[in-house]
C-alpha cells in the first residue's frame, strides 16, 4: 500500500528544502546526528513529492505506485540522465534515514550535496 505523507499534509517543497536548511544549521533543537539523518528524510521526502508531481502531470494514477516502480516509470517521462540520479539519490538518501546502532550516520557535508541535488531534480522535474 503506497504511501504519500507530505501529498496528504499539503506541505510543499519550498517548506521541506527550508525544514533541511534548518536542520543543518541548528536552528532546530535536535543532537546533530538526527538533525543530519532528520534533514536526509526531509529531503527524501522532497524527492518523491517532486517524482509524484512529474509522473502524476505526465500520466494520471503513476503517482499512486511504490517509489521503485516510480523510479522505473520517471526514465519514459524525463530524460535518462535525470531519471538515474533521481534514483541513485533516493537510494541514498534511504540509506541516511535508516538508523543502524553500527554506523556512523550522514555528515553534514553529505546532507548538504544531497540537498543540493535533490534541489536540482527538483527544478528539472518540473519543480511544483
Amino acid at each position: 500500500m503506497p504511501t504519500r505523507p507530505a501529498a496528504t499534509t499539503g506541505i510543499t517543497l519550498n517548506e521541506l528544502f527550508g525544514t533541511a536548511e534548518l536542520l543543518l544549521a541548528g536552528r532546530l533543537q535536535a543532537t546533530l546526528a538526527a538533525r543530519h539523518r532528520g534533514a536526509a528524510l526531509v529531503l527524501r521526502t522532497a524527492l518523491e513529492l517532486a517524482i509524484d508531481a512529474a509522473l502524476a502531470a505526465a500520466e494520471p494514477g503513476l503517482s499512486t505506485r511504490n517509489m521503485t516502480a516510480k523510479l522505473h516509470c520517471l526514465r519514459h517521462y524525463s530524460t535518462p540522465a535525470t531519471a538515474s540520479r533521481a534514483r541513485q539519490t533516493w537510494s541514498h538518501l534511504c540509506v541516511a534515514c535508516h538508523y543502524h546502532q553500527y554506523e556512523i550516520g550522514p555528515t553534514r557535508s553529505q546532507v548538504q550535496a544531497w540537498h543540493g541535488e535533490v534541489l536540482a531534480l527538483a527544478t528539472s522535474l518540473g519543480r511544483p
